[in-house]
Parts: C-alpha cells; sequence; structure tokens
C-alpha cells in the first residue's frame, strides 16, 4: 500500500539529520523531498501546499529531544499532519428504528462497486443486520449476474427484475425488503466510464423517488486525483455521506486517500485492501498514515491473524510443537493459516520497517507461488512419507514429483529444508505466530524477511543425499534424543 511514496518519504527524512533546534533553512531541503514526493503521489496541489505549511509551522523552533533523531521527530510530526488531513472517521451507519435503511452506492465502471456493494452486505449481516441487495446498474448486464452471484456466495437475498427501469427496480427493491423482514437495503446504481448528465439526472431521480438514508461514492483509490474529481461532481448532485476507497491493496499512489476529504469535505467510511469479501474495513487514518510512513500497520497484521486462526487449532498445534513433534502436515497447516492471511506481499508488508529494507523489490518474488508449490509437494505424498519424509528415496521423489508437476530435485531441496527446520521445533514452540511466519517462509534466520526466500537452510555435511545406512542412523539418532527427551520430563514429573 502506497509503496512508491513511502520510498520517496523515508529518503526525505533523510534530510533532517541537524543538531540544535530545527529551522526554516535546516529542514528547507527535506521539506522540499516531502512536497514533490506527495505531488507524485498525485495528491492535489492545495492540499499539499497546506500541508507543508502546517508541517512547517510546527517543526520550526522545535527543540531536538537528545534521545530522538531529529528526523524521528519530523515523521512523528507529519504522521499527525496526514491523520489531521484524512480526518477523524466514524465507520458507523445511522439505521432507522422502523423500516428497511436504505444505503444506495454510486460511482464510476471499474471502481469495484458491486464487489463492494456485497462486501457491505456481508459486513452488516456479521453485525447482525437482515440486508438485501438491489441490482439497479442496468446499463451493465453482467453487474446484475455478478450482484446475484455474490447473493449466493454469502445466502443474501438479492432483488433484480427486467423490463423496467432503475427507479422502479429501486422502489420495487424497498418494497420486497420490507415484504421479507429485511432491515437493510443496498441499492447498486449504475456507472458509467465517465461522468455524464444522463448518469447524474438517473442518480437524482433514484435519490428524490427512493430517499436514501445514506448515500455512498465507490472510489477507486488507483485513480489518484481523477477519483477525487469524480467524487466532487458525485456530491455536488447528490450530497454524499461517505466515500468507500477500493483497491487499497493495488498501486494506489496516495493521491485519493490525502485529498479527497480535504477537497470534498466529505468523509472516508470505509477501505477495500482486497478482492474477497471480506476485505473490507472501517477507514483508519492512522493506519494508513503508519502504512505511508513505513511504520507498518500491525492493527491489520493482528485482525488478519484473528480471522484466519482457529484458537481450537492454535492451542493444538502449540501442545504438539512443545512435545517436539512436527511433520511435512504440520508445516503444510502453518502454511495454509498464512495463505488465509493474505497474500505474502501484503502479509510483510505490514511489518514496521519492512519496506525500507534497502534494495528490497516485493515485485521480483512470486512468495505465494512458492508456497502453492509446496503445498502441491506435500499433498502429492503418501500420509507415511508426510510423517517420516526419511521413507522418500529416488522412485518416490520421482513419483512425488510427477504428481505435483515439479522436479525431483524440488522434491530433494523441500526435504532437506524440512530437515533442517525440524531442528527448529522445540525453538519454534517459544515463538510467537509472526516468528513462525518468518521461519516458515525463510525470513527469520536472515533478518530480512523476504517474501519467496527458501526454507531456512542449515549447513549438514558436504549436501550430499544420504545413504540408507546413514538414514538408519540419522533416525536412531532422533530416536535417542527423544527417549533421553522423555526420561528428563519424567524426572521433572516425579520432582
Amino acid at each position: 500500500m502506497f509503496d512508491d511514496l513511502q520510498k520517496r518519504l523515508s529518503g526525505a527524512f533523510g534530510r533532517f539529520r541537524v543538531r540544535g533546534v530545527l529551522t526554516e533553512q535546516n529542514i528547507q531541503d527535506g521539506l522540499r523531498e516531502v512536497r514533490t514526493a506527495l505531488l507524485e503521489a498525485d495528491v492535489n496541489l492545495n492540499v499539499v501546499q497546506d500541508f507543508i505549511a502546517k508541517v512547517k509551522q510546527r517543526a520550526v523552533g522545535e527543540q531536538i529531544i537528545k534521545s530522538i533523531r531529529p528526523d524521528q521527530q519530523i515523521v512523528k510530526i507529519v504522521h499527525d499532519e496526514l491523520v489531521a488531513l484524512m480526518g477523524e472517521t466514524d465507520a458507523t451507519i445511522r439505521f432507522e428504528k422502523t423500516g428497511p435503511t436504505i444505503l444506495m452506492l454510486c460511482g464510476l465502471q471499474g471502481s469495484g462497486k458491486t464487489t463492494t456493494c456485497g462486501k457491505l452486505a456481508r459486513m452488516l449481516a456479521l453485525q447482525g443486520r437482515k440486508p438485501m441487495l438491489v441490482a439497479a446498474d442496468l446499463q451493465r448486464p453482467a453487474a446484475v449476474e455478478q450482484l446475484k452471484t455474490l447473493g449466493q456466495q454469502l445466502a443474501i437475498p438479492v432483488h433484480a427484475e427486467t423490463g423496467v427501469g432503475p427507479v422502479q427496480v429501486c422502489q420495487n427493491g424497498v418494497a420486497a425488503a420490507a415484504k421479507a423482514g429485511c432491515d437493510t437495503v443496498i441499492l447498486d446504481t449504475a456507472g458509467r466510464l465517465h461522468i455524464d448528465d444522463e448518469l447524474m439526472e438517473e442518480l437524482k431521480t433514484i435519490e428524490k423517488k427512493v430517499k436514501p438514508h445514506h448515500v455512498f461514492f465507490v472510489c477507486d483509490a488507483m485513480t489518484g486525483q481523477d477519483a477525487v474529481a469524480s467524487a466532487k461532481a458525485f456530491n455536488e448532485a447528490l450530497e454524499l455521506d461517505g466515500v468507500i476507497l477500493t483497491k487499497l491493496d493495488g498501486d494506489a499512489r496516495g493521491g485519493a486517500a490525502l485529498s479527497i476529504r480535504q477537497v470534498t469535505g466529505v468523509p472516508i467510511k470505509f477501505m477495500g485492501i482486497g478482492e474477497k469479501l471480506d476485505k473490507l474495513s472501517p477507514f483508519d487514518p492512522r493506519r494508513i498514515a503508519g502504512s505511508i510512513l513505513g511504520m507498518g500497520d500491525i492493527v491489520g497484521l493482528v485482525e488478519a491473524a484473528q480471522s484466519a486462526i482457529d484458537a481450537e487449532e492454535a492451542r493444538k498445534q502449540q501442545e504438539k510443537l512443545a512435545k517436539g513433534k512436527f511433520d511435512l502436515n504440520d508445516f503444510r497447516n502453518q502454511i495454509g493459516l498464512i495463505k488465509k492471511m493474505g497474500s505474502v506481499k501484503d502479509l510483510v508488508g505490514k511489518i514496521p520497517g519492512f519496506n525500507a529494507i534497502p534494495g528490497l523489490d516485493l515485485d521480483s518474488v512470486d512468495a505465494d507461488g512458492d508456497m502453492k508449490r509446496i503445498q502441491g509437494i506435500i499433498d502429492s505424498m503418501t500420509p507415511a512419507e508426510r510423517a517420516d519424509p526419511s521413507l522418500i528415496d529416488i522412485s518416490r521423489r520421482r513419483r512425488i514429483a510427477a504428481g505435483a508437476g515439479v522436479e525431483p530435485a524440488d522434491v530433494s531441496g523441500l526435504v532437506k529444508q524440512f530437515d533442517a527446520m525440524a531442528a527448529m521445533v522445540k525453538q519454534m514452540a517459544q515463538m510467537t505466530f509472526m516468528d513462525r511466519i518468518r521461519t516458515l517462509t525463510g525470513m527469520g534466520r536472515s533478518g530480512l524477511f523476504l517474501p519467496g526466500a527458501k526454507l531456512p537452510a542449515v549447513k549438514q555435511g558436504t549436501g550430499k543425499r544420504l545413504t540408507p545406512k546413514e538414514r538408519e542412523k540419522l533416525r536412531k539418532e532422533r530416536e535417542k534424543e527423544e527417549r533421553k527427551r522423555r526420561r528428563e520430563q519424567r524426572g521433572q514429573a516425579g520432582a
């Protein structure tokens, strides 16, 4: 999220390494780079000028605290001003006490409006509401079918009809919702490739006839100032109650998020970070500011972990690790948990300071593809092979490789790397879930947390494949170590 802006700002903050007191002279170069970074991120010019003026006003004359570097003080000031710029947002929706609450979503084609209707319906259903979706985007027939599909996936009713205009569809949809006992109606209205008079008149008529309680503009964060201009035009026509920013997981430059509140006066209510239906959350300016400044998104990371991890399953896994047991089934389960949390690029991007690693290019690796290949290799093994990888000889390796669509060398590599990881099991029992993520993706031992890296390789002999005799010797050593550990446990229990 906002990777380019983050890197530019990180370079600009290095200009503030001064002593004594921050003055207009010794912060001039740094502020110039901050200004350039914001403009290149497609932030509105007037917004940038006001922002720089406020940062300068706060920074000039501020005494540098001995224990804090001047660039860190500037980062704090910039962070606070970014939060103020985006505004404190209340994502709550005021629901009517009697009759269905009507939410009207509007926006241009390609903004993710129809998908956002589904996301919003899901979020409200989880809050105990009974939503109904209304397919009023008759300009794009695929939108009606898409909304029906989303309704089926979510088990949420969808009102759709043919032979009537969008205004009548919305009116009939509200009536159908009341009859069905639904307390919330979400109108998916028509979009266009660009703003035109016909579109605006249609939306005005819907607003006048249906009288929605809230009107939200769905805005593609990747379009920068175009999104801000569109929001301004829609607000002048409909008096928007809020904005929903979408595609924040893409190549969003930051212009929309940082400009839209200041230019339109309309608050950002929600943000979509990902295509899945659970990727809609209340807009949090502090999280966005932290992400822009390389502070990571710990809140988002914790939320992703909580939604992916089953407490009971985590407890069982912890108990197994504590006993020193860890096979390829467990390894695959751990990878599955990581995948549930989202893409590796998105996941590790939430780690504070991650994107500031010199020379790091998240787009140059395919960590998700690597994980998928590892899962494929493990799935091609028999239960016995997953429980004891030492059983895998040449013929078994070839069979597994053929089943997974990889080379036999890839299977050998996985087994060798897993053998190295098995030595870390006792240590992993004491790790947090995030530390396990680092280990499982081959990032923790190097300290660079690089996605797509190989599993940690521990130097073992010459790297040659073990002979059957050597494997048998290794197995006996492991059994000996296990018996020793059990005796120690019994001794401790007896004491």
